[in-house]
């Protein structure tokens, strides 16, 4: 069956002091499924492990991101991590910039399109 997209959704994460990209993405992913309850599953009459999650993440250092960490955040489903360069630092006085995460989420299903 092919792979269908039901659902993208948005977020943004920030790390104001630390300079923790993996914090700054996690607080993105946590922004993105907070704007919606995720029941698509439940929707289509799908088990919500068949729910397939591809999430980009989006920071100025993608290799300082733990991937392994942010796929702790789904309880269920089918995730794949994808961190690639975008996001934003912003300069601080200090040295250490604040960072800004992006994050969008696709839910897709195995289906045929009827």
């Amino acid at each position: 069956m092919p792979k269908h997209r039901v659902l993208t959704e948005f977020g943004m994460g920030t790390s104001l002091r630390r300079q923790d990209y993996t914090q700054a993405a996690h607080r993105a992913l946590q922004d993105a499924l907070w704007h919606n309850s995720i029941n698509m599953a439940e929707l289509f009459g799908f088990p919500k492990e068949a729910m397939i999650i591809d999430v980009e993440i989006a920071v100025q250092n993608p290799d300082a991101v733990d991937t392994s960490k942010l796929l702790e955040i789904f309880p269920y489903g089918q995730p794949n991590v994808t961190v690639t360069h975008g996001g934003l630092d912003i300069p601080r006085p200090d040295g250490n910039p604040t960072v800004i995460a992006n994050a969008a989420i696709n839910v897709s299903f195995d289906m045929e399109r009827t």
